[in-house]
């Protein structure tokens, strides 16, 4: 009689663990091709901008910059122009972010809607982002144009503005920043759009269907029923909005280059200026450094305060 004997149990552990490192490495030979731009495009310039913002780093010199440890964030603690740039730059993200969300979420119930033609109304709600922000700033120039913009032609025609001359709205103190924001309000809603929308769809129609019968009204349907299933989307929403614009630069460097007087110079624009108009690389990436540590504070509040009021909810 011929027994077969079993192989042992440390010995087929042995083998599967062998085969699920074979089957790693196998993943990570996979991933390496996409994961390699990233590393190459993203991680490393950051690391490089993190280590600029230690040291003296100027455009023209001779000599390799040197450490210098936290001059830079010294000197930043003192800068009033970069403060207040920093304070226009949050009226920026917070003034397009929050109408630019409300906007977006009537035109996503509007657009969720069994209308006729919704398909096209669909095409031409995201005309603005087919749109690059350089061509979206030129237009809007020529909206605004003192002369023969279209605006102030309407004001005119409306009996609001003289027979003769117009409005500068782009280099007035007090209306280059409202209206820096109308053209970021209106170039961010198709984004905003479409996200609310996607979640819209998301909200099973029975539940709407069984509200109704109950005798609930469009908003109680809304309050009840679709905003809880759409506050997830709306957090992230409104969170990376707030990143993004608060960010932004081709928009307002086009439209305004940061004037009149800086009424308009976002943080962005200013740390380019300090960059790349004076050189100062060093105190630039001190700037953008100190920014991300400021904005990552702040969003963090933020989400932490809106998920606190959802587990209460």
């Amino acid at each position: 009689m011929t027994f077969v004997t079993a192989p042992r149990r440390s010995t087929v552990r042995g083998a599967g663990r062998s085969g699920a490192r074979r089957a790693d490495h196998g993943a990570w030979f996979l991933v390496l091709p996409a994961l390699l731009p990233i590393l190459v495009l993203s991680v490393g310039p950051l690391l490089y901008g993190i280590g600029l913002a230690f040291t003296d780093a100027q455009s023209g010199r001779t000599r390799s910059a040197r450490w210098t440890g936290l001059l830079n964030f010294s000197d930043l603690l003192h800068d009033t122009l970069f403060w207040e740039s920093f304070r226009i730059g949050l009226l920026w993200a917070v003034g397009v972010t929050v109408p630019q969300f409300f906007l977006a979420l009537g035109l996503a119930l509007l657009l969720n809607l069994e209308l006729r033609m919704r398909w096209l109304a669909r095409a031409l709600a995201i005309i603005p982002w087919a749109m690059p922000e350089v061509v979206v700033g030129i237009v809007w120039r020529l909206v605004y144009h003192p002369d023969a913009g279209i605006l102030n032609e309407t004001l005119r025609s409306l009996g609001l503005l003289g027979a003769t001359g117009g409005r500068d709205w782009l280099s007035g103190l007090a209306t280059a920043l409202p209206a820096v924001i109308v053209v970021g309000v209106w170039a961010g809603m198709p984004t905003t759009t479409v996200s609310l929308l996607a979640g819209l769809q998301n909200v099973p129609q029975e539940l709407h269907e069984a509200a109704a019968m109950d005798g609930a009204g469009a908003w109680r349907r809304f309050r009840t029923v679709t905003w809880p299933a759409l506050r997830p989307v709306a957090l992230a929403v409104t969170a990376l909005n707030f990143i993004w614009n608060f960010n932004s630069f081709a928009l307002v460097y086009v439209l305004t280059d940061g004037g009149p007087g800086g009424r308009t110079r976002l943080p962005m624009l200013f740390a380019y200026e300090e960059a790349f108009r004076y050189g100062q690389f060093g105190y630039a990436a001190a700037m953008g450094l100190a920014m991300v540590a400021v904005i990552s504070v702040l969003l963090a509040v933020y989400l932490a305060g809106r998920l606190k009021g959802e587990d209460a909810a």
